[in-house]
């Protein structure tokens, strides 16, 4: 399923990452899941939250740089070779992925997963029974 992600780009310095969750913690806004992807000078954290449209505000108004793109979110059991099908199911039509990240969910975990085409994508997975998480079900974790 395609849901709503937060990208918010940080200087790659002390504090940074503080400074963001600090200001969503003010609002009591939940995390379901984050990553952070960084580089000498600049870190990129992506994080899933069920109102993504109230945390981006937030974080503006502290002149953070946010933007929310589209990713894919999909259940597997938690062992390598389901997550290795379904990148096989990507990657024999073409479709990159540009990064994933997991987190477990019992014995499943929860795949996001943004692709250089998310639509055909999400028609492959669906097409091979994968089973895909809607934002809904993703709050209710």
């Amino acid at each position: 399923m395609i849901i709503p992600q937060l990208s918010v780009f940080l200087e790659n310095k002390s504090g940074r990452l503080t400074d963001v969750l600090e200001v969503l913690g003010k609002e009591s806004i939940r995390i379901i899941a984050l990553s952070v992807a960084d580089t000498s000078e600049f870190g990129i954290l992506r994080l899933i939250v069920p109102d993504p449209d109230k945390a981006r505000a937030l974080l503006k108004e502290q002149l953070f740089t946010v933007n929310i793109s589209e990713v894919i979110s999909v259940v597997t059991p938690n062992e390598a070779r389901y997550y290795a099908r379904l990148l096989r199911i990507l990657s024999d039509i073409d479709i990159s992925v540009e990064y994933t990240y997991a987190f477990p969910h019992g014995r499943d975990a929860v795949i996001i997963l943004r692709c250089s085409n998310n639509d055909e994508a999400v028609k492959a997975l669906r097409k091979n029974d994968l089973q895909l998480i809607s934002m809904k079900e993703l709050k209710e974790l």
